[in-house]
């Protein structure tokens, strides 16, 4: 792989001009020459999912092939899941530095779980996302800053964790999306952000085999269209994404809350069902890593978080984030997800499509590159 997802502001920084910045993408080769960047996270478009999404877009069959645009493949962060990639983008940094380390963490010192795509200002985002964002170096050093988001996802902890320092434009429900990514383009120099999440809900709701994937799937591409048709010539289009994900078969779920060996010991459940973060009872973290091991065998790597952290999982992590990992660490490797049906929603464990674990299928990303 060429390189992460960490690694994308930081080339759009030095295309822009901001000194003493590493284009370690060699954008500046893929795009030549540009005074402004629009760059676009497609939520779940993993690297292995594009073949699957080409047979639904034109536009995106065409970079498969070679005839538009340029393709690298890139990894995200680990675990492989929305806030911690976002985060990850926006920071340049990995987990274990900026903190946001999974979709779920617990809240040290308490038994509250944070739900990051649910979290507004507890905790303090400046507090739980310490990191300086390449939003606010870009825009520090006079150049154009701006995410264009809809409107529910503005003031939220997320947004100002990942992308603190840039100017919002916020969309609205009925608004032309793609024409106010543009349009914002069009006002001046700088960095554009632009997001979609319809392909991740298809694949969580009804499966990467789905019909309702596929129409997700012919909705980006085009956008895609709609954003190359209307770059000014002097704009590149940065494509990118958070994680991919798979499809988990009904018989292929573990539900921790029906089974006494593993829900023994529990006092916190976080993460997500490719990856799950145990908090254990005072002297049972040894007990429950034990047990998890014997009951899950090969299907997954169960760690205590000494181990998972000195393995360098989650890159160097901070002090102050080590207790948000769990007491131990499950990370699926076969296809398989493990529910909480007494911790979580019920709808969890309705969900077809997953990911957040290590597997290629869920960390493997595109970079795709274009002119207008």
């Amino acid at each position: 792989m060429a390189g992460s997802i960490t690694e994308v502001l930081p080339g759009v920084a030095a295309l822009l001009g901001v000194e003493d910045h590493d284009d370690r993408l060699d954008l500046a080769s893929k795009v030549g020459d540009v005074d402004r960047v629009c760059v676009l996270l497609v939520d779940g478009m993993g690297y292995h999912l594009l073949p699957a999404m080409a047979a639904h877009g034109p536009l995106l069959a065409d970079v498969l092939r070679g005839a538009a645009g340029e393709l690298t493949e890139l990894s995200s962060t680990f675990p492989s899941t929305t806030p911690t990639s976002l985060v990850s983008l926006g920071t340049g940094v990995a987990p274990g530095e900026h903190g946001v380390l999974g979709f779920t963490l617990n809240v040290p010192g308490t038994d509250r779980v944070l739900t990051h795509i649910f979290w507004r200002d507890d905790p303090d985002p400046r507090d739980w996302q310490p990191m300086p964002t390449w939003f606010q170096r870009i825009a520090a050093a006079g150049v154009g800053a701006t995410v264009v988001l809809p409107a529910p996802f503005v003031g939220s902890g997320l947004s100002d964790a990942a992308y603190r320092g840039a100017r919002f434009s916020a969309v609205g429900k009925h608004d032309d999306y793609p024409e106010r990514v543009l349009a914002e383009l069009r006002a001046g120099p700088g960095v554009v952000y632009a997001y979609t999440s319809a392909l991740d809900t298809a694949a969580h709701l009804f499966g990467i085999a789905s019909a309702e994937w596929a129409a997700a799937a012919a909705a980006v591409d085009a956008l895609l269209n709609r954003l190359v048709d209307g770059l000014p010539a002097d704009a590149a289009l940065i494509v990118t994404a958070d994680h991919g994900g798979l499809d988990v078969a009904p018989d292929a779920r573990i539900d921790l809350d029906a089974d006494a060996a593993l829900s023994e010991g529990i006092r916190v459940v976080a993460g997500e069902p490719r990856l799950r973060y145990l908090h254990t009872l005072d002297g049972a973290a040894g007990d429950v890593l034990d047990r998890w091991r014997a009951v899950l065998g090969s299907r997954a790597t169960v760690l205590g978080r000494d181990e998972a952290i000195e393995a360098g999982w989650f890159g160097a992590v901070s002090a102050a984030h080590r207790p948000r990992i769990g007491d131990v660490v499950v990370i699926c490797t076969d296809p398989i997800a493990v529910l909480a049906t007494r911790h979580e929603p019920p709808e969890i464990s309705r969900l077809i499509g997953f990911h957040g674990a290590a597997t290629p299928a869920e960390t493997a990303i595109p970079l795709i590159t274009m002119r207008g």
